[in-house]
């Protein structure tokens, strides 16, 4: 067991979310010295008295070691902000949720996401529509995103699934309440092949206020988000809102002006997001015609000592071209042609503005 357990510690305190966590490290170093921290301590980290008694008063009644116990005996994934292996789309948005529970496994191939979410109550057009687009995106080797509701999620995810593609389910509940709960069976088959997902700690119950906070997550993961069919107040609307927060392309299936599940996808048109006719309109939109060249060479080691000092100096965090010519005593120009190389490979990613970050599985020390 490794520090893990004090990330934990703090995600089962309500109170605890992304912005107090980052103090708490920035103050300590590591979340285990905050864990065992007295309440001055925590009061000059830059929590209030009354939080600071709260922590004090879990940590009396929080077995750290326990929880860890139980979560290991459910074959439950930890990922944190520290781990390489945490997404690193999903790093780049305004408070990415510290701590992670996965059952099933995510994968770098997963940086290829779509989201496809939508009303509960769909209509047999926007079943044949989520069926056609989920199909289309597994055989071209791209993951399914969404909320594993009743609906176009669930139509989603099991289309994906016969597609033998893979996907990943958002929870507004913890990975081990699963919710709606006919939908167990599903969830236990996307295990297999994708991951069913929750920044919300073990045991927690779906309740409603869960769910809109988790969409920032659904549409985080993503490239870009379809609403295949959505009412004016759908909590579908809520992911498209995160979405263009994030810099996600949006996409709507425009529909009957007379169906009340096409007025939200319709308004959504209407103030700019793309209509999305027909499948292919999502990899010509997305440049995804390039993802199997780019899946290869991601695995492929640097291929000269250029590509390798670029890449030691890049992580997951944006690092401005100047700073990684700074820091390599490269030439620019020499930098600038890596990079555009190392960006086709699928190596890197520029963010924009000119700053990067580095796309690969591992980290080592790269020599050549």
């Amino acid at each position: 067991m490794d520090d893990k357990k004090y990330w934990i510690g703090f995600n089962l305190i309500k109170g605890i979310g992304a912005v107090r966590m980052q103090g708490l490290i920035a103050y300590f170093g590591d979340l285990e010295s905050a864990w065992n921290a007295n309440a001055a301590e925590l009061m000059e980290a830059g929590l209030g008295a009354k939080l600071a008694e709260k922590v004090l008063g879990a940590k009396k009644q929080i077995d750290l070691n326990q929880v860890w116990s139980k979560i290991e005996a459910q074959g439950i994934h930890i990922l944190t902000w520290a781990d390489e292996d945490y997404p690193a789309r999903l790093k780049e948005i305004d408070q990415p949720p510290p701590v992670l529970y996965i059952r099933g496994e995510y994968l770098m191939d997963d940086l290829f996401a779509v989201a496809i979410v939508g009303t509960r109550k769909v209509t047999p057009y926007g079943r044949q529509v989520t069926e056609e687009i989920a199909a289309f995106l597994a055989a071209n080797g791209i993951t399914v995103v969404s909320g594993l509701a009743r609906g176009v999620d669930a139509i989603a995810h099991q289309t994906a699934l016969k597609a033998g593609g893979r996907t990943i389910a958002i929870l507004g509940s913890g990975v081990d309440k699963i919710y709606p709960p006919e939908h167990r069976g599903l969830a236990e088959q996307m295990i297999q092949r994708g991951a069913v997902m929750s920044d919300y700690a073990v045991g927690t119950p779906p309740d409603a206020s869960n769910f809109p906070p988790r969409n920032r997550i659904i549409s985080g993961l993503s490239l870009a988000v379809v609403v295949i069919e959505a009412a004016e107040t759908s909590g579908a609307l809520i992911t498209a809102e995160f979405a263009a927060e994030q810099g996600r392309e949006i996409f709507a299936v425009p529909g009957s002006i007379l169906a009340p599940q096409s007025k939200g996808t319709n308004r959504l048109i209407q103030k700019g997001a793309q209509p999305l006719l027909t499948p292919a309109d999502l990899m010509q939109a997305l440049d995804l015609t390039r993802m199997d060249k780019q899946k290869t060479a991601r695995k492929i080691l640097p291929s000269d000592e250029t590509e390798a000092l670029v890449l030691n100096v890049l992580g997951s965090e944006p690092l401005h071209v100047d700073d990684i010519r700074n820091q390599t005593t490269l030439p620019i120009e020499q930098v600038s042609a890596a990079l555009v190389m190392m960006e086709l490979k699928g190596m890197v990613r520029q963010v924009g503005g000119m700053n990067y970050v580095a796309v690969r599985e591992e980290r080592p020390d790269y020599t050549v």
